[in-house]
């Protein structure tokens, strides 16, 4: 059982990272200070909603276990904003949400 979550986290890793070796520049931070609903998406281009469309992002995990608040990629909410984030697009993030790119969180020892 162990080897294969160490597998799925290797192929889930290597995923992710191929993704962002091929984002030209990391993305500027996306402003979420102002936003009161997660599932607000004022203020992005129609690109944006496309690529989050693109990446599989869908508003409640359909995987048990797997969502976006024990994802790698997940930027959990602050105190100045209500909503998280994704280090892959743009724009609010609920925690239990879902996208393809899901890779499991790696806890620092």
């Amino acid at each position: 059982m162990n080897r294969r979550k160490s597998i799925k986290t290797l192929i889930a890793s290597t995923g992710a990272v191929l993704f962002l070796s091929q984002c030209g520049k990391p993305q500027e931070e996306y402003k979420l200070e102002n936003i009161k609903d997660c599932g607000d998406l004022t203020g992005l281009s129609e690109e944006e909603i496309a690529k989050r469309k693109s990446l599989g992002y869908e508003e409640k995990s359909p995987l048990e276990g797997d969502k976006c608040d024990n994802c790698q990629l997940y930027l959990p909410p602050t105190k100045k904003r209500k909503c998280g984030g994704c280090q892959l697009f743009k724009g609010p993030v609920n925690a239990d949400a879902y996208c393809t790119y899901w890779a499991p969180r790696v806890e620092n020892a």
